[in-house]
Parts: structure tokens; sequence; C-alpha cells
């Protein structure tokens, strides 16, 4: 019986001994047997030209009473194009009837007229309208946003009765 429980003894050694050097060598096949494969692709992007115009703010020449002097303001907007585009800014005559670019009505709604003149200097000297290049304001994209100035005029004439008087004034971006 002893015999017996030590052949069982060796036994279970040599299955722990053909276990242990089982894990080792299948351990070490894995890691020399280790491979990798690579391959590449492309990342892209066409960028295309485009131009974008935020909401400028309302032209406001406040409140007058008699028109017998200049009346200027100013008002602001943003033109945003991919870098290197080039274009031009254009201001239509408005949706008044009888405007022009060069001189711009605002109505009220007893449909009496306001005239008025947009300007891209602040001299008050170069009309601003919408025929590309005679009168449009040009740039060249940065890829950000660019701030231009309307300069305004409401220049002196009969004045018309009190009222509020508006007009609505189309950018338009060329590109």
């Amino acid at each position: 019986m002893a015999r017996s429980q030590s052949g069982k003894a060796a036994s279970a050694s040599h299955r722990l001994a053909a276990l242990m050097i089982g894990c080792a060598l299948i351990g070490g096949a894995t890691a020399v047997s280790a491979a990798t494969a690579t391959s590449t692709f492309q990342s892209r992007i066409v960028i295309q030209s485009q131009c974008l115009v935020a909401v400028a703010s309302t032209l406001d020449f406040g409140t007058a009473n008699l028109l017998l002097a200049n009346v200027d303001q100013t008002t602001t907007f943003n033109v945003q194009c991919t870098n290197t585009t080039t274009y031009n800014i254009g201001l239509d005559a408005g949706t008044t009837s009888g405007g022009t670019v060069a001189t711009r009505k605002m109505i009220s709604a007893a449909s009496a007229t306001v005239d008025y003149q947009m300007f891209s200097d602040s001299g008050r000297t170069v009309n601003w309208g919408n025929t590309v290049p005679t009168d449009t304001v040009s740039g060249t994209g940065t890829g950000s946003a660019i701030s231009y100035t309307v300069y305004g005029r409401v220049p002196p004439q009969v004045t018309p009765a009190p009222n509020t008087y508006t007009d609505l004034v189309t950018i338009t971006v060329t590109y």
C-alpha cells in the first residue's frame, strides 16, 4: 500500500511537471509566433469656396426733428469666406420703390419717404452699391469672420410727416 501511495504521488508529480512544461511551451510558442500585418489608408476632405454673411444690426438713424443737416450713423456685419477666396460685397437699392443704390428711400406706413445713402468709407464719399467691381467692396477670405462697416447718411431734405421710416437692404457676397 505504501508503494501504491508512493506511485500515486510520483504519478501526480509527473503530471504536474508535464503540465508546467506544457504551459511553458505554449507561452513560449505564443511569444515566438506573434506577428503583425500593416496597411495604410488615406484621410481626405475637399474644401470648396464658400462665403457666409452674418446678420447685420439695424442702421438706426435714431430720432430726428427737421432734416436740416446730415444725420450720420453706422452699422456692421461680418463676412466669413474660406481662406484665399476672393469676393465682392454689394448692397442693393433696398425694397422701397424709387430707391437706387445712390439714393435709397425709407418709407412710412403713410407711404411718405426719407432719402438716405450708404458708403463704404468713413468720409462718406464712396457710394456702396451692388455692381461688381464698380461700387462694391472687395476682399479675400481668411477662413475667419471679417467685420465691415456701413456708413449711413440721411442728407438734408424736406422733412416729411412724423412717423417711423424703414427700408430693407440686401447684402450680396459674390465669390
